[in-house]
């Protein structure tokens, strides 16, 4: 498949399924990660691969944190909340380990995380993968970073669920592109 038909074409998994990619599969997704912009050569991005029994481990944590945040929370919810880390055979966390003493903003080491698991997509449906990105309040939940190895200060820009497409997703929409883009004028008039 040619680079532009993959960033032309890539949509989001949904309904994954085993297989999910090997080490082989996954190492050659992280490869093309850490290819992403990174001003100042910080390397900010963490990734954080979850398989087997610690996305369980995750699923609970992420339970139990969703309980602290709304105590009036249904046993429903609760569960809801705690299954989401196993929608996915695995699941990578993607986060900015923000480098407090450099003169490079925050923002942009959250935003080279970003482009990294940009990146990380673009491989995985390359490769023949599902790949959906995923937030929610467990991303900016201190106590789950915390169990992931980072600070407070610190950003999930990512929860990447894959594995097989259960059901081949649908090409992507054609959007009408141009009403994104705005051409600044070239003459010097105000």
């Amino acid at each position: 498949m040619e680079a532009i038909d993959v960033l032309t074409g890539r949509v989001s998994g949904s309904a994954l399924v085993d297989p999910a990619p090997d080490d082989l599969e996954l190492h050659t997704m992280l490869s093309a990660a850490v290819r992403a912009p990174d001003h100042g050569r910080l390397r900010p991005w963490r990734f954080i691969v979850l398989r087997g029994a610690a996305r369980k481990r995750l699923g609970r944590l992420m339970g139990q944190t969703y309980q602290r945040r709304h105590p009036d929370a249904t046993p429903a919810q609760v569960e809801k909340e705690a299954s989401k880390p196993l929608r996915a055979p695995l699941v990578v966390v993607v986060a900015a380990k923000i480098n407090q003493q450099s003169n490079i903003p925050a923002i942009e080491q959250i935003l080279s995380a970003g482009a990294a698991a940009e990146n990380f997509m673009v491989a995985a449906f390359a490769l023949g993968f599902g790949c959906a990105w995923k937030t929610g309040d467990a991303a900016y939940d201190p106590e789950i970073k915390s169990a992931v190895g980072l600070t407070p200060a610190d950003a999930i820009v990512a929860f990447l669920y894959l594995g097989t497409n259960k059901n081949p997703p649908a090409p992507p929409a054609a959007l009408a592109l141009y009403d994104h883009v705005v051409q600044w004028p070239d003459d010097e008039s105000p």
